[in-house]
């Protein structure tokens, strides 16, 4: 069985402060110890899955073995970021959760339709968002059979 394992890199795309802090908090309480890269906007994102600007050296930017992605962003939104990435070749098989506020009929029918893995609503109450986070990590950290190289690196 190939699940994400505990070394393997997250790419959290998320503009809030208060919602990456709360999302940190969850994992830790859900058991959830993977290293995480946040990326503030779209563009920053993009620059680090493309390894473009001060991502260039790849040791600065290890593929993240999954991301989550907030979809409402400064720059680049998260919907160019799941088109982008999902149209490379070399980044289309790392699983995109996206992770949102929105619960607009298009946005999720649009993301999934774009190569969205998840589409998960962030609950507004702390609990149900912990739990959620649980459920996340149990899918795809135990669940879930990846292949064996998500990026091929």
């Amino acid at each position: 069985m190939n699940a994400i394992k505990a070394n393997h890199l997250i790419l959290f795309v998320e503009d809030s402060d208060e919602d990456y802090q709360t999302t940190l908090r969850a994992f830790k309480k859900a058991g959830l110890h993977n290293p995480v890269q946040r990326c503030e906007d779209g563009d920053e994102a993009l620059d680090y899955l493309f390894r473009r600007g001060r991502f260039s050296d790849p040791a600065n930017s290890p593929r993240p073995e999954l991301v989550l992605l907030d979809l409402n962003l400064p720059g680049a939104d998260g919907r160019d970021v799941l088109i982008e990435i999902k149209k490379d070749k070399d980044l289309r098989r790392i699983p995109v959760i996206v992770l949102t506020t929105s619960s607009d009929e298009r946005d999720i029918e649009k993301c999934y339709q774009d190569g969205a893995n998840s589409y998960i609503h962030k609950p507004v109450n702390l609990e149900n968002f912990f739990m959620a986070i649980q459920k996340l990590k149990d899918f795809w950290f135990e669940v879930a059979i990846l292949p064996k190289e998500i990026n091929g690196a």
